[in-house]
């Protein structure tokens, strides 16, 4: 019993309660061989058998409890963990709307600071080798060649494809955007 008892860490657990046991064992072993008499030996010993039961059932139970604070303390970690990245995410979130807002002000600060043009056309007729990146980067209709995208959605009944205009065409120059379809061709402009 007492091998037992090491082997499941009682001396660690439980010291005080482990080193009563083996003194009530040292006094059962000194009465049996010193004093010769068996019948006492026999009473600490049946002594030693009900504190080394009690003392195994302590030793189960703080196991028990041991194993179960372990995982709730793991289980609080995760949550924690969870939590951190869940306000990391939210915060990177908030970041980049903040950025998109910054750049769609940036665009319309640079619209509207520009120095103020005699007409704003609505219409552009294309010269030999234009892009429509040069087109909407000319002063007269947006000065951003980021904006390229708004002037190929207002046409695409007359271009296939971006890259290509034929001198002569006149495309229509949107002039109502909203602040989204500007951010929204920006971001495609910079995919291309």
């Amino acid at each position: 019993m007492l091998d037992n008892l090491d082997r499941q860490g009682a001396l660690e657990y439980l010291p005080q309660e482990y080193q009563n046991l083996l003194e009530t064992y040292e006094q059962g072993e000194a009465i049996h061989f010193v004093l010769k008499k068996d019948r006492k030996a026999n009473e600490f010993y049946q002594l030693v058998l009900q504190k080394g039961s009690i003392l195994g059932e302590n030793l189960r139970l703080l196991k028990e409890q041991s194993i179960i604070e372990a995982a709730a303390r793991a289980e609080e970690e995760r949550l924690a963990r969870q939590a951190a990245e869940a306000a990391e995410r939210q915060r990177l979130q908030e970041q980049r709307k903040a950025a998109e807002k910054a750049a769609i002000a940036r665009t319309f600060k640079t619209i509207e600071h520009r120095e103020p043009v005699i007409s704003q056309p609505t219409r552009y007729t294309v010269r030999r080798g234009e892009t429509l990146p040069q087109i909407a980067a000319r002063n007269e209709i947006y000065n951003d060649s980021s904006l390229w995208p708004l002037i190929y959605r207002a046409n695409r009944d007359q271009i296939r494809d971006p890259k290509h205009l034929w001198p002569g065409q006149t495309l229509k120059i949107p002039r109502n955007f909203t602040r989204e379809q500007a951010l929204e061709a920006q971001r495609y402009s910079n995919k291309k």
